[in-house]
């Protein structure tokens, strides 16, 4: 169910080091543009993960292969919003969604790192995996180019709703973009049942964070 190569690469020291009032903001350069994100320690999904970073790095590296601009991208699990920033930058119609506590933080992180920029602005929208996806986002208005998912597999027990969520939007033509670190083997039992129903391809390795990017796209019969 697999196709390619990866290639193998080490996630860079993007984030500059800086001295800082608040314990809780890092700083990114990504695509020339300095990102400030807050981090929440409330939430799992207001902390960025390695996979944000591995696909952000991988997007900026890769704009020949994946063009962004004035394409439609739909984050699912957005969290802290910088790949969703990053994507914006890159020049897409960009969709940033997750829970509804995480709503506010991502808010904030978007409006505040897109604001002075030339570009559309990002959507940030509530989308729990699996329910009301009809009713939130019928299929005959929202059709995406991209969907990017980062970290959105651990421990957790919404998987089957993910999966669906993933079915759900990934149509003819749509490329999902998942970055994850591989921790457990329900990492591994999700990638396998994602392989059954995507054609599925293993891009990029990045070892050091065990983090492993992976594209689907729908098996046309």
């Amino acid at each position: 169910s697999f196709t390619g190569s990866p290639v193998t690469l080490k996630i860079l020291q993007n984030w500059v080091p800086r001295v800082s009032h608040y314990f809780d903001k890092e700083h990114y350069t990504y695509v020339g543009h300095q990102i400030v994100i807050q981090e929440s320690i409330e939430h799992f999904g207001a902390v960025v993960w390695p996979g944000a970073l591995a696909l952000s790095q991988y997007l900026e590296s890769n704009q020949e292969q994946f063009n962004l601009k004035d394409k439609k991208v739909l984050e699912i699990g957005a969290g802290t919003g910088l790949l969703s920033i990053v994507a914006c930058i890159l020049g897409a119609h960009v969709t940033a969604t997750d829970l509804p506590e995480v709503l506010e933080n991502l808010s904030y992180n978007i409006s505040r790192n897109t604001q002075n920029m030339n570009m559309n602005k990002p959507e940030v929208r509530k989308l729990v995996w699996g329910e009301g996806l009809n009713e939130d986002f019928p299929v005959s208005t929202y059709h995406y180019d991209f969907i990017l998912a980062t970290d959105v597999v651990y421990h957790h027990a919404a998987l089957d709703p993910l999966l669906a969520t993933m079915v759900y939007f990934c149509k003819p033509g749509t490329v999902l973009l998942w970055a994850n670190k591989f921790r457990f083997s329900t990492d591994y039992e999700f990638l396998e049942k994602l392989s059954k129903i995507f054609n599925t391809t293993v891009l990029a390795e990045f070892p050091e964070s065990n983090v492993k990017l992976l594209k689907a796209t729908v098996r046309e019969n």
